[in-house]
């Protein structure tokens, strides 16, 4: 008698089947698997590295509580920093800061307000974003395209410099100053001063020294553009 033939495949072949389909969706289907989203910027802002601590980040209408790497930061959530505290946050758009000092900084939708403590913030090489990054302070606000800046903002006055590129810090009375690579600017009680080419020592020292600059496990891609427009690399 003939043995009767199933039209189904093995149950095996169809387990690889489905294993097989479901790696291919998880390759072309947006947050269908772990490959789609790996180097994608995320949607919404969120912490990419906690160094070191203390360091807070406030949800608007929620309570302060320590910063861990993987939190989503809403629009007008408030972060904080007590020194030797840092962390780096990565934004919706793909651009990225660094906060340390004792810093508090609050994320608008369109710009980071900058109400205490350091910060540099900088936009990857060859981004194409439209808009320039915009960090406000109480002086006056730093407008960056495609460039690298370094903000500290203290009692006694507002530091803007700029590591590498172009950078314009329009002031609290309309007046706009324009920063290249290397140069600084400061705001005092006595009024603006510069900008001015950093000197060849402050550069090394600054570069040695800056908790901002050094000791985070996430990159800074323009990094390797600072110490070659500087002179600090072949």
């Amino acid at each position: 008698m003939a043995q009767r033939r199933s039209l189904w495949p093995p149950r095996t072949l169809t387990l690889a089947a489905i294993a097989l389909l479901a790696g291919v969706l998880a390759l072309v289907l947006p947050g269908a698997g772990v490959v789609s989203g790996a180097s994608a910027a995320p949607r919404v802002p969120r912490v990419v590295d906690v160094p070191s601590r203390p360091a807070f980040v406030m949800p608007p209408a929620a309570p302060e509580r320590p910063a861990s790497v993987g939190q989503v930061l809403q629009p007008s959530t408030v972060l904080r920093t007590e020194n030797p505290g840092r962390l780096q946050i990565l934004l919706a758009d793909g651009r990225s800061f660094r906060l340390g000092g004792n810093a508090q900084l609050r994320i608008e939708p369109t710009l980071l307000d900058l109400v205490r403590g350091r910060i540099i913030a900088w936009i990857d090489p060859g981004s194409k974003g439209s808009t320039p990054l915009r960090v406000r302070t109480r002086v006056g606000t730093a407008s960056i395209q495609g460039t690298t800046v370094f903000i500290e903002a203290t009692a006694d006055k507002v530091l803007f410099l700029s590591w590498e590129g172009n950078v314009e810090v329009r002031a609290a009375d309309g007046t706009a100053y324009r920063l290249t690579s290397g140069q600084r600017l400061e705001a005092t009680p006595q009024g603006w001063k510069g900008p001015h080419r950093m000197d060849a020592a402050e550069v090394k020292n600054r570069r040695r020294t800056s908790e901002l600059l050094n000791g985070f496990q996430a990159p800074m891609q323009t990094l390797p553009v600072i110490e070659r427009e500087l002179g600090l690399s072949p």
